[in-house]
């Protein structure tokens, strides 16, 4: 009977620990996202809203360090620059990206306008880990690939072409990004935190010229020392009081999901991930309505669910086909469990070649 109880315990907070887990991934992102949108329309400096980011992730890990919450290297050498800048340039540049689609399309239709990560991410795999997608897996693919054309060409709300590229290349960014993930992994010997850490702060240091070729030192000028281009309405903030907060928000939320992704190694699955991906999606378009007034016209609904219904089928798809050992592969592997962000970034399909 103790037995029993021990695993009934043991099942029960494991249970808990991928609701919580889920249910972090889930509002952290949903908070990401419409902070960042909240500070970006109001700010003409975007890179030095997320160099603002990095710096307060890089401040709270130095923090966490000295408090001996967790441990990071304090050193670094040519031959580790060497080896983490592939990642570094892919991350400046895909977050920069991200950053200017929000800036320039609707917090409801980011989603739309970063569609094509899944269908990139499995070309990238094809083409550099020799992943050979199945029939099942390009017309899942296919499916969210008609949901992003159904966004941009039906869609009876004037949208930004200038964010619409932003959003197409930062999801070809974020595929190429899948595939260096794991050398990178290897310069700080498999540790995600420490490879957090030196992303963050590698990042930051990069962005400094950055800003300065992007042209944004006036802005930056003219936020802190300017005066108030629109005076804000009572119980309003002002354009330099909403660029602080937005940017210790987000910033602390980014840390706080660097810690959280050691609980979610090997916790959830990739049909959890996604499905919890799918009710943010939705959930962030409904929270796009309320706190910033956007209209989701009937071609950007059915744009959102069939991305969502395309990659909802992938994730089952790789599911099933992962429990069904390919020839050559029936050495006893087992299915490799993901944390949540590296799905959400499209690392799920680069575990290992297939």
């Amino acid at each position: 009977m103790s037995s029993q109880s021990t695993v009934r315990s043991q099942q029960q907070n494991n249970h808990l620990l991928v609701t919580g887990t889920v249910l972090f991934y889930l509002v952290a992102a949903l908070a990401m996202v419409m902070a960042n949108k909240w500070v970006l329309q109001t700010t003409s400096a975007p890179l030095f809203f997320l160099f603002a980011q990095l710096v307060i992730a890089v401040i709270l890990f130095l923090a966490s360090h000295a408090a001996g919450i967790v441990q990071v290297p304090l050193y670094i050498d040519g031959q580790l620059v060497k080896g983490l800048a592939p990642m570094i340039g892919l991350n400046v540049v895909g977050l920069s990206f991200s950053n200017y689609t929000l800036k320039y399309v609707d917090a409801s239709f980011y989603q739309v306008a970063r569609g094509l990560v899944l269908p990139f991410t499995v070309a990238t795999s094809y083409v550099f880990l020799y992943t050979r997608p199945s029939l099942r897996i390009l017309f899942s693919c296919s499916i969210v690939t008609l949901g992003f054309f159904v966004g941009v060409f039906l869609d009876s709300i004037p949208i930004s072409l200038l964010g619409i590229g932003f959003g197409v290349t930062s999801s070809a960014i974020t595929a190429v990004h899948s595939v260096v993930i794991k050398k990178s992994l290897d310069v700080v010997n498999g540790s995600a935190m420490n490879l957090s850490w030196y992303t963050n702060l590698l990042s930051a240091v990069v962005m400094i010229p950055l800003i300065a070729l992007a042209g944004e030192v006036p802005a930056i000028t003219n936020l802190f020392f300017g005066p108030e281009d629109i005076i804000p309405s009572p119980g309003e903030l002002s354009a330099l009081s909403t660029f602080v907060w937005g940017s210790l928000i987000t910033g602390a939320i980014g840390f706080l999901m660097s810690l959280a992704s050691l609980l979610s190694i090997k916790v959830t699955s990739p049909i959890t991930h996604m499905i919890s991906s799918a009710v943010r999606g939705v959930a962030a378009s409904l929270l796009a309505v309320w706190l910033f007034g956007d209209v989701i016209s009937n071609g950007r609904a059915s744009s959102i669910a069939t991305i969502l219904g395309g990659s909802i089928y992938y994730t089952w798809v790789k599911h099933v086909e992962s429990q069904t050992p390919k020839s050559g592969e029936r050495d006893g592997s087992k299915y490799e469990r993901v944390p949540l962000e590296d799905v959400e970034a499209g690392k799920a399909t680069s575990q290992k070649p297939e």
